[in-house]
């Protein structure tokens, strides 16, 4: 198996993911009439769903014991989840059945049980369920079944398509972006076609980029039901062009520090901006951003760089214990 070249190249893609995320939550992106922010946000989340689902299948197709990838992943992301949720839902004030649905990762399910301070919570449960999902799929039915991926994707999307679902947070409506980064990394990979990966080395990139902004519009219409699959394509395009003109934008030492960063500035940004940094009216919440930003990067450095670190670190201690015991 070829393994992943230009590991900038990805690391950029996550970075302007998080910009395009923070961007259409706490900057006015245009006029309203526009709607610009919604669609900065469906195309940061389409663009970390692809290469979440890109970097798992990856690492699946490594042939790892289920036991690792799970609490590689859990250790990644539980921590600090399960820490802003405590504060979030202690000041909301939630019910026991809130916080369960929380700490469980299915409040993104009808009923929701989301609150304001964890609407965008819906993407981690998503991330999760998919965890679990994959992790049974893999370890009932070995590194083969991963193959029907692509068919899985696309019974997803008719599913969207049926429903007339352009973009949600509930996991059946918005899984097909994870299981598009997944076929990619297929393609990739060389686990099917081989000549699905000569054509996508031909298709333009400027062409998937326009396509790709389309989609995550809601005036794109139809082209919505294929925002997964383009996002999936414009990844994989700079992934097999790393020369190209797009690929070098990628590869800097910003973006590169914005993906180490990404999921405490994701997972931290509402919190702030419920409290005095976001408050206000239109002028004074505005004037208000550069030190919200400057409060959130902070926080979100330490607790990458030393919160984070320190349990993903004990769980890699835990993923050796657990091998040397199997020994």
């Amino acid at each position: 198996m070829t393994s992943i070249p230009r590991l900038e190249v990805l690391d950029g893609w996550r970075g302007i993911s998080i910009l395009c995320v923070l961007a259409a939550h706490l900057l006015p992106m245009g006029p309203k009439v526009l709607q610009l922010n919604a669609m900065f946000g469906l195309l940061g989340m389409s663009l970390f769903f692809t290469l979440s689902g890109f970097l798992i299948t990856s690492f699946l197709l490594k042939n790892p014991t289920t036991l690792d990838f799970l609490v590689r992943r859990f250790f990644r992301i539980i921590p600090l989840a399960w820490l802003y949720l405590l504060i979030a839902l202690a000041i909301a004030g939630a019910s026991s059945d809130t916080w369960f649905a929380h700490y469980f990762f299915y409040a993104n399910l009808p009923p929701k049980h989301l609150v304001p301070l964890t609407d965008h919570i819906w993407s981690l449960c998503l991330e999760m369920q998919f965890y679990v999902g994959i992790a049974l799929m893999y370890a009932l039915f070995g590194v083969r079944s991963l193959l029907a991926i692509p068919v899985i994707a696309f019974l997803f999307t008719m599913l969207r398509v049926t429903d007339g679902v352009y973009a949600s947070s509930v996991s059946y409506y918005r899984i097909d972006e994870i299981l598009a980064g997944c076929t990619l990394a297929l393609i990739y990979h060389q686990r099917l076609n081989p000549r699905l990966l000569e054509w996508m080395k031909k298709i333009p990139q400027a062409l998937l980029v326009i396509l790709l902004l389309i989609s995550c519009h809601e005036q794109g219409g139809f082209m919505n039901y294929l925002r997964p699959y383009f996002a999936a394509l414009l990844i994989g395009s700079t992934i097999l062009h790393p020369a190209r003109a797009l690929a070098p934008w990628l590869n800097n030492r910003v973006l590169v520090y914005l993906a180490a960063t990404s999921y405490a500035l994701y997972v931290i940004h509402p919190l702030l901006a419920g409290t005095w940094l976001g408050s206000g009216d239109v002028i004074v919440k505005y004037l208000k951003r550069p030190l919200l930003f400057v409060v959130l990067f902070a926080l979100a450095h330490l607790s990458t760089f030393y919160y984070e670190h320190w349990w993903m670190a004990n769980g890699k201690s835990l993923i050796k214990k657990l091998k040397l015991k199997e020994a």
